[in-house]
Parts: structure tokens; C-alpha cells; sequence
């Protein structure tokens, strides 16, 4: 089905949690516009602080609200929100183990036509080395919602990737999210594939292709990577015997590096990773993008058939 946005959830979502007593607040270094925190600016002025061009300065702002009792959420690019701020949030946030919750827009590739220079596939990468910080990657809007929602309700450090791009509806509703959790989507025998973000629609589309090839996929979105669910992916890997991970991120440090830590501690299996090849994005659509970088359907599909064939 058509979608929305993950990142169309975020300024909906901290209106709703104002409205049912939660004491949440936004901080914004000017894009509140794209990243969606002016609605909540807009409904209640009081709950959002707008410090322009500074993003170093937004995380400290937000350091100081949260000291304050407040639970604060950031906003920005991805690009800005973890690598131009990284010495704040390690060292100001998470040594401390402040109550702020880093949620950029705009990560991966699918900001498009931005070119290189904005399309942040090191997020996942800076933020899951870091000590007390917990990483959440929706699929879909409602798992966004779901995102958000969890991160006010626990105390700490969290990382919330967002996206520009509109991506198919994965959920009917944000109910059933957990963090440590992921989301078997799809059961199979043959091959495990684990996506976060908006790969998780490319491999329920790769894993139709390969059914109608005899290939039976196993489909798990991994929505928490720290922690990352082992006894799920452990259980699917065990299975199957083979493992696909699929990121809209660099193939170093992110959801394949996760679980090929996992597995080559506890249970290795080959596997195969599908993310950006150690490389910039360029401009072009979300979707000239995903074939160009071979982490749409067809090159998950294609790499879960060697795979197979190569058991």
C-alpha cells in the first residue's frame, strides 16, 4: 500500500504525546519545516526551541532541557543531526546518560536529488558504537509513531532514524514495537532476510520474487539494531542456513555489521551484506538511487539466489 513518509510522524506523534500529558519538547537547528517539528511548534509554541543554524548548539540546548525534567527530542538532517554533533552527543548526552532523543529526517540515500553531500549512510554506524545508546530504524510511518512513542516513555539515550521519502505502509498500526525486538514478516526455510528502514518493503518484494522461483525467504525487520534481537535472528539464521541483511546505509558498521558480529560469535552462517558499497550517494530519485547502489529488490533477490545456490 501507499505510505507516508517516517518522517511525516514525528511532528504528529510529539502533538499527540503534549496532548496526553507527556512532558516532551523539540529542539530544531532551522528545518523544522522538513523534519516536521514545526507542527508541534506551531500547536504549542512552548514545547518547541528553534536555535537556527547550530546544531551543536541544539544538542546542548536539548542536554539542558532534559536536565531540566524535560524529554527532548532534536531535529535536522541526518547528515547535521549525528556527524556535525557527534563530541555533543557522546560526551554530553550519552557519557551522562541524558534523557534526549536524537531523531534526524532525511537519512540514506532516498533524500535524492540532494546529492552526496546530504545523503548521511554513517548514522547508524556513529550512533550504535556509542555507550547507553539505544538505535531504532522504522520501515513505515507507524512504526515511526511507534519509534517515538517508545523513546519518551524510556528513560535515556536514543537515536530515531528518519527518512524524507514516502515508503509503502509495513504496519496497519503502531501497536506490538518493542525495543530489543524485531518482526518476523515473513516465514520461509531457505534464506533469512533482515532489513531495517526502507528496505524492509524491498525485501518483502524481493522475497515474492523469489517465491515465485522456488525460493522460500524468511523476512525479519530488524526495527531495533541496539539491542538487536539475537534469539530471533539466531532462530531464522539456524533455519535457514543462509542470511541477507539489507540497509539504505553503508555496508561497514550498520545493521550487516550487527548481524555478522552476532553470528560470527554464536552461529556462523554465510551471509551476504546489502547496503552502499563504501562510497557517497549521488543525486538522482530514491528509486535511480536504489538500483544504482544495488539495494533495491532485484539486487536482494539476485544475492539471495547465489546464496542459496552457493549452500
Amino acid at each position: 500500500m501507499a505510505g507516508k513518509a517516517t518522517r511525516a510522524a514525528y511532528g504528529e506523534t510529539l502533538i499527540e504525546l503534549v496532548e496526553e500529558g507527556v512532558n516532551v519538547v523539540a529542539v530544531d537547528a532551522d528545518l523544522s519545516g522538513s523534519t516536521t517539528t514545526a507542527k508541534l511548534g506551531k500547536a504549542y509554541p512552548e514545547r518547541f526551541f528553534q536555535v537556527g543554524i547550530a546544531e551543536q548548539n541544539m544538542i546542548d540546548v536539548a542536554a539542558g532541557l532534559a536536565l531540566s525534567g524535560r524529554i527532548a527530542f532534536t531535529g535536522s538532517f541526518a547528515v547535521f543531526g549525528t556527524g556535525r554533533v557527534y563530541d555533543q552527543i557522546r560526551n554530553t548526552v550519552c557519557y551522562s546518560k541524558l534523557n534526549v532523543k536524537i531523531a534526524p529526517t532525511h537519512s540514506g540515500v532516498s533524500v535524492g536529488a540532494d546529492g552526496g553531500s546530504h545523503q548521511m549512510v554513517e548514522d547508524i554506524s556513529l550512533m550504535r558504537t556509542l555507550p547507553n545508546m539505544r538505535v531504532l530504524v522504522p520501515s513505515d510511518y507507524n512504526s515511526a509513531k511507534a519509534a517515538i512513542r517508545l523513546a519518551a516513555s524510556i528513560e535515556g539515550p536514543f537515536y530515531i532514524r528518519l527518512g524524507r521519502s514516502s515508503v509503502p505502509e509495513v504496519y496497519e498500526s503502531p501497536e506490538g514495537f518493542e525495543v530489543g525486538k524485531a518482526h518476523v514478516l515473513r516465514e520461509g526455510g531457505d534464506v533469512t532476510i533482515v532489513a531495517c528502514g526502507s528496505e524492509v518493503d524491498e525485501a518483502i518484494r524481493a522475497a515474492e520474487a523469489l517465491a515465485a522461483k522456488g525460493i522460500s525467504a524468511e523476512v525479519i525487520d530488524a526495527f531495533s539494531i541496539k539491542p538487536l534481537d539475537s534469539d530471533t535472528i539466531l532462530a531464522s539464521a539456524g533455519k535457514t542456513g543462509a542470511v541477507i541483511t539489507a540497509e539504505e546505509h553503508s555496508i561497514y558498521g550498520g545493521l550487516g555489521s550487527a548481524v555478522a558480529e552476532l553470528l560470527a560469535e554464536r552461529l556462523p552462517t554465510p551471509m551476504k551484506r546489502i547496503g552502499v558499497q563504501d562510497t557517497f550517494g549521488t543525486s538522482g530519485t530514491p528509486a535511480e538511487l536504489f538500483a544504482e547502489f544495488e539495494i533495491d529488490a532485484e539486487a536482494i533477490a539476485r544475492a539471495a539466489e547465489m546464496l542459496v545456490a552457493s549452500k
